[in-house]
């Protein structure tokens, strides 16, 4: 009998709007997703395991300018970029991650290199792209990353003095943006993946969530893995996907209820807005959303292939 696989991706979470959406984006997004997705899952049917799966899915990704992740990082108050990521295996409870990267094109495959090849867990700015370059990943400018999009987005929220969205040009402006990944693999490993490229007009060397084990990110064989998409400050006070991993682990709750429980309950109270995806040691995927909308797709144990944008579908 064939051991069950599956994956569940996000591209972040929060408002996205219908009206402002036009038919091309929306197809090079849902694209762009199920391309993310495939590409996990093709290794995981090759028998890979959970880690490279969920890195090659967030990959695809982060080389699409439609996330704020990689390519489409938003950028700082200075007009650069600087990105978090990190990874967990769910078998040995390894973990990765990097924080503040500027010249590192995918920086979940850095985060890869620092479980597998560092005593550590996570790296950050400098020292972290050291141990990138000792690693063989490329030096990339900061031109790489640079998009008009992001360029606007910036101006507007330094005119505003502001962090974080207040008004929508673009469909999914005051979307959260990070990516991620979750999967099982035949070998009954559970992996999730977690990158983005902050929030917009950040100072200070502000990070995250996404970079955070336990609160971004989160896996562990025979419980759940996690990756999480939201307000990062609010994420991190909850401590998110490790609140997830403890209800199962010791309420035995399943992953349906311990979702919704965080993030329509806990977290929405605090006033944190964002959603989760989450993928239980059976291979069921759960996508938790407290917003209008969080860029999905998945494949279950079944096989069947899911896309979706909005939190009504």
């Amino acid at each position: 009998m064939n051991k069950p696989i599956s994956i569940a991706i996000h591209g972040g979470a929060g408002t996205i709007l219908r009206t402002q959406m036009s038919a091309q984006l929306k197809r090079a997004i849902l694209s762009d997703l199920q391309r993310a997705v495939q590409a996990g899952y093709a290794l995981l049917q090759e028998g890979a395991d959970a880690l490279d799966a969920v890195v090659a899915a967030v990959k695809v990704m982060e080389d699409s300018p439609h996330f704020n992740a990689g390519k489409g990082s938003v950028l700082t108050n200075n007009e650069m970029v600087e990105m978090d990521a990190s990874l967990m295996h769910g078998r040995d409870l390894q973990a990765g991650a990097v924080a503040g990267v500027r010249h590192i094109k995918n920086p979940i495959e850095l985060a890869r290199d620092v479980l597998r090849n560092s005593p550590h867990v996570l790296l950050i700015g400098e020292g972290a792209e050291k141990f990138a370059f000792e690693q063989g990943h490329v030096y990339t400018e900061q031109d790489y990353f640079f998009t008009d999009r992001r360029y606007e987005q910036l101006l507007s929220m330094r005119e505003k003095g502001l962090f974080a969205l207040s008004e929508a040009k673009y469909p999914d402006d005051k979307k959260h943006g990070t990516v991620g990944a979750v999967a099982l693999d035949a070998q009954g490993n559970l992996a999730a993946a977690t990158s983005t490229g902050g929030v917009t007009n950040k100072k200070y060397g502000r990070v995250g969530d996404s970079a955070l084990i336990g609160c971004g990110t989160v896996a562990e064989n025979g419980v759940v893995a996690v990756s999480t998409t939201g307000v990062g400050e609010f994420f991190i006070r909850k401590r998110v996907a490790e609140d997830v991993a403890a209800r199962m682990r010791y309420l035995k709750e399943d992953v349906h209820t311990a979702c919704e429980h965080i993030i329509q309950g806990e977290l929405k109270n605090m006033g944190g807005e964002g959603g989760l995806i989450a993928l239980d040691a059976h291979g069921e995927i759960h996508f938790a959303i407290n917003s209008s909308g969080m860029y999905r797709a998945s494949i279950d144990v079944a096989g069947n292939l899911s896309v979706k944008i909005y939190a009504d579908e």
